[in-house]
């Protein structure tokens, strides 16, 4: 297979891409069109070497180690889960402190939580983060059933389906308008450069100044 001579970025709509944007066009780069604006999912930059795959958040990972994309953008979140299915399959050099937020346990308005985990008790969870939530109930000696949704998570506790759910929180504004309260933080989530670690050594000459524009570029935390 002949090599793509293009560097290719993978990248998902939305908060990611628009807290991108700054960066890149810290380190010389300009998306010329905006995913909202535009129905293509291969986006062109202002360098001829370089263009932009739009693809869903949770994909970003396989897009990256499979090598369709030297590197990529992903939120912690998505990360810890891909990594526990495939574990060593990517480099994670720089964490961009942007797209913050939290992964947090959340519960009905009313609802015991504190009476729910005690220890030896059983809890449904609803998640899409399966491993996150299986491993911080273990540390609280929490057995939980783990029912695995893609969306539309504030519905499961509504409607009997499960006592609480573990999802990425950023103001809660969405718990609060469905009857939600968020009862106790999972881990803090930002986002990450991941990079392809073939392309790192093989395409080392014209990817690593785009890393290094990107580190420096990054906000400090805090």
């Amino acid at each position: 297979m002949t090599q793509n001579p293009q560097l290719t970025m993978a990248l998902s709509k939305g908060r990611i891409f628009e807290e991108t944007l700054p960066l890149l066009e810290q380190a010389g780069i300009v998306v010329t069109e905006h995913p909202d604006q535009s129905r293509k999912l291969i986006l062109p930059t202002s360098r001829d070497d370089l263009r932009i795959l739009i693809v869903r958040a949770s994909d970003v990972p396989t897009y990256v180690q499979y090598g369709a994309a030297d590197f990529g953008i992903a939120g912690k979140d998505v990360l810890y889960e891909y990594s526990k299915e495939h574990p060593g399959g990517l480099y994670q050099p720089i964490d961009l402190n942007i797209a913050r937020c939290r992964l947090a346990v959340a519960v009905r308005e009313g609802f015991d939580y504190d009476a729910a985990v005690r220890q030896g008790a059983r809890l449904r969870v609803a998640t899409k983060y399966v491993n996150v939530a299986r491993e911080h109930f273990a540390r609280k000696g929490v057995y939980v059933d783990i029912i695995k949704l893609y969306g539309s998570m504030e519905l499961a506790p509504l409607v009997g389906l499960a006592d609480a759910i573990v999802d990425v929180v950023s103001t809660g504004g969405t718990l609060r308008a469905n009857g939600l309260v968020a009862v106790e933080d999972v881990m803090p989530v930002s986002s990450r450069l991941i990079v392809n670690q073939a392309a790192l050594k093989t395409r080392a000459a014209v990817l690593q100044p785009i890393l290094d524009a990107f580190e420096q570029a990054t906000p400090s935390q805090g």
